[in-house]
């Protein structure tokens, strides 16, 4: 059978941790089918999470946001390297259509690269926009600094323009571009452990309640657990790849790779903890709303996507605002406590997008 190729931003995690949903998927539904991921999201995500065989091939496909940390950006040097990657974009679209005709691709789905729209449009490949939101929208969250580039954005469109159709994720923004749009439902990860079994393989206390610090591979700089006001009551979990830092008593650290060595997966951890301390992404959101988990959030600097996550999530999940200046000095009990009085939210949404998506590229490919 011929290829599915995945082109997946390196933005974050939350653009890989959805794809592998549907890559797991559709390896199930389509046993035969070559997968194929560009990308320049770290590999051990892959290998640690993708149940089936498939060629990475790495490398940037896009520039995303120039992140400092995971609550600080630098818009002038996002729209920089943008406006770089974007000036060579005919160089980079024959590279990438040498390479769907090398590999035989079949069909593309983009999350959300404008690159593999115009590759694909090149190569003669049907592609679709799998996201919840578009390049082109974030970029208009800096006029300033596009108003030096201003060909960036219909650079960005016209590359867009090679795909037939977007399959809109929720919490959306973008899509302008696109004349035919699918909605489909939440891509998320579900926790396959009992609570209990994950607590205990992974040794957190079982009879206190538990907050997940979970801010990406990008961390977050000026935090001290050592101030936290929350560990007489609370159990803070902090995650890494790297040697266990010295933490207060109350607060415990996981290594992601005891996780996974373990058997279990990241959302296992979401769903055993009772709270998740975080920015708001659509991978974090969309992991706590299906496994009905808690979020204690805080802001993430100028990316437009936030203020629609910010407007969305009290329909679906718990969850409590906390400002910067007090996630950094670790004021965290007042809002804590409050969330674990919260009623459940008003509605409960679907999960199941990544089979709805994987029987409508089943669909495209005509089996």
């Amino acid at each position: 059978m011929a290829a599915v190729f995945f082109y997946i931003s390196g933005h974050g995690f939350g653009h890989a941790s959805r794809e592998i949903e549907v890559l797991n998927t559709l390896a199930e539904r389509l046993p035969t089918c070559d997968l194929v991921v560009r990308t320049s999201t770290p590999r051990w995500i892959f290998d640690r999470t993708v149940h089936a065989p498939f060629t990475l091939i790495e490398g940037a496909c896009d520039t995303g946001i120039v992140q400092l940390d995971s609550l600080h950006l630098d818009a002038p040097r996002t729209i920089d390297e943008a406006a770089a990657f974007y000036r060579n974009l005919s160089v980079h679209v024959e590279r990438e259509a040498a390479l769907l005709r090398a590999d035989d691709a079949a069909f593309v789905v983009s999350d959300a690269p404008p690159l593999a729209c115009a590759a694909a449009r090149a190569a003669d490949v049907p592609c679709v926009v799998l996201s919840n939101f578009t390049w082109d929208w974030i970029y208009e969250g800096y006029p300033q600094e596009l108003a030096r580039v201003p060909a960036l954005l219909p650079m960005i469109r016209d590359a867009y323009r090679g795909a037939s159709e977007a399959w809109r994720l929720p919490f959306h923004g973008g899509f302008a571009t696109f004349d035919h749009v699918i909605d489909v439902p939440l891509i998320a990860r579900h926790a396959r452990n009992d609570p209990a079994d994950v607590r205990r393989i992974l040794e957190l206390p079982a009879d206190v309640p538990l907050a997940l610090s979970s801010f990406g591979g990008y961390g977050v700089s000026g935090f001290d657990p050592f101030r936290l006001d929350c560990l007489d009551t609370w159990c803070v979990v902090i995650t890494g790849r790297h040697s266990a830092p010295t933490l207060p008593a109350g607060a415990v650290f996981v290594d992601e790779s005891r996780i996974y060595d373990s058997g279990l997966r990241y959302e296992d951890l979401v769903r055993a903890v009772d709270v998740v301390v975080t920015k708001p992404g659509f991978g974090i959101v969309a992991e706590c709303i299906a496994n009905d988990t808690a979020i204690l959030y805080t802001s993430r600097g100028r990316f437009v996507e936030y203020e629609v996550m910010v407007a969305e999530m009290p329909r679906f999940l718990r969850c409590e605002y906390l400002d910067l200046d007090s996630l950094l000095a670790g004021r965290w009990r007042e809002a804590l406590d409050r969330l674990s009085t919260q009623p459940p939210p008003p509605e409960r949404p679907r999960t199941d997008g990544a089979e709805v998506v994987v029987e409508m590229i089943v669909e495209r490919l005509g089996e």
